[in-house]
């Protein structure tokens, strides 16, 4: 790699190969066929301390940079895509509390966000509201001290097993522009108007359950108001969405490595006309295209996560990092199988596993085609007329 690691930076990334080739992917086959939540490996990540990564250490997390961060992602999404997934939205939820909280919000809830006592992620998407945030329903109405939420949420992360969540809802449904109406709670199961309705079912990324949240009255207390006032939620969110997609890069980033490390195997083990299909020139190329922009991707997410590590806003960086690394997480899982022939489409190799994992990449945190808008709305502020 052109980005030199520091020693601890080494090994942080090698514990997590090891528990990545010895406990995730022996069981992730089977785990995401039966749609299974991966409680043994949960318990495992909280030993490691993953679920407080980024959380400052001051807090009880590890604090990682973000480029390490986005090593141990990629490492994990090497095994089986629906693993990071556990501490993506989880970790947003952090930062949005670490970076806007008050005080007394980031003392009570960010020491038990990195041991995973409290864990979950971000109760923003809607039914008819996924990249256009400002077209939440949700509503947050304040009775004394506290506000009543109604409305519900879509496509939710940790739902079914995680009990904390950043909830996005409007304070003010008159507002305009509509994104000053927008404030941001946390958010505890357990009480009254607050239920998990269904379970989504997949094409991919399974095991790590999705769900829909509907609330009803459910009573938050004021002080949960992250930073103390209202209005302010779209910016948080904005802000905490680039860490979101630096990890999701970062997946893409993992799901290629895997299913190009699997082919160019298996291209030198499986023969035909006498030879092994590596030495066929069409697989050549194929090979040769993969590892290029796989290398590619590698250093546009390094990169995006170095920028954030440097404090810069990273829009324009974790867009095309996005963008690239998970188009090519579709385009390798799909050369991947093409390579396998008639053994990728089947169960007993893991290529459909990534093959099926990857177009999520494509649509979370935000659709590619929005990255596009966002990239191209960043390059007309750096180069003006």
């Amino acid at each position: 790699m052109l980005i030199d690691l520091t020693p601890e930076q080494e090994e942080i990334v090698a514990t997590i190969r090891k528990f990545v080739d010895t406990e995730i992917v022996p069981v992730a086959s089977d785990l995401d066929h039966a749609d299974e939540y991966p409680h043994a490996i949960v318990e495992q990540m909280k030993e490691l301390g993953l679920f407080g990564a980024t959380i400052p250490t001051e807090y009880g997390g590890i604090g990682v940079d973000y480029l390490t961060y986005a090593m141990i992602v990629e490492e994990l999404a090497r095994g089986w895509m629906s693993i990071p997934g556990l501490i993506n939205s989880h970790l947003i939820m952090a930062y949005i509390v670490k970076t806007f909280g008050t005080d007394d919000q980031k003392k009570k809830w960010l020491p038990a966000f990195a041991s995973g006592e409290k864990r979950g992620g971000l109760a923003l998407s809607e039914a008819d509201a996924g990249s256009d945030v400002q077209a939440i329903r949700t509503t947050a109405r304040r009775e004394g001290d506290v506000y009543l939420i109604n409305g519900s949420k879509m496509w939710i992360t940790n739902a079914r097993y995680g009990n904390t969540f950043a909830l996005m809802a409007k304070t003010d449904v008159d507002a305009d522009p509509r994104h000053r109406g927008m404030s941001m709670f946390i958010i505890e199961k357990g009480h009254p108007g607050f239920r998990v309705s269904r379970d989504i079912k997949k094409l991919g990324y399974r095991g790590l359950k999705t769900c829909e949240l509907v609330f009803e009255d459910f009573e938050v207390p004021a002080e949960n108001l992250v930073g103390g006032k209202e209005g302010a939620g779209f910016r948080y969110v904005m802000d905490a969405l680039e860490t979101g997609r630096i990890n999701v890069a970062a997946r893409g980033l993992g799901v290629a490595r895997a299913s190009f490390e699997h082919a160019i195997s298996y291209a030198q083990h499986r023969k035909t006309f006498g030879v092994p299909i590596a030495q066929h020139q069409l697989i050549q190329e194929k090979l040769a295209d993969m590892a290029t922009k796989l290398e590619a991707a590698r250093l546009l997410t390094y990169s995006a996560a170095k920028a954030k590590d440097q404090g810069q806003r990273v829009d324009l960086e974790a867009g095309m990092a996005k963008l690239f690394a998970t188009e090519l997480a579709m385009e390798a899982s799909t050369e991947a199988m093409r390579i396998h022939g008639a053994y990728g489409y089947t169960e007993e190799f893991p290529i459909e596993r990534y093959f099926r994992d990857s177009p999520l990449l494509l649509i979370g945190e935000g659709t590619n085609e929005i990255q596009k808008i966002v990239i191209a709305r960043q390059l007309l502020k750096r180069y003006p007329a």
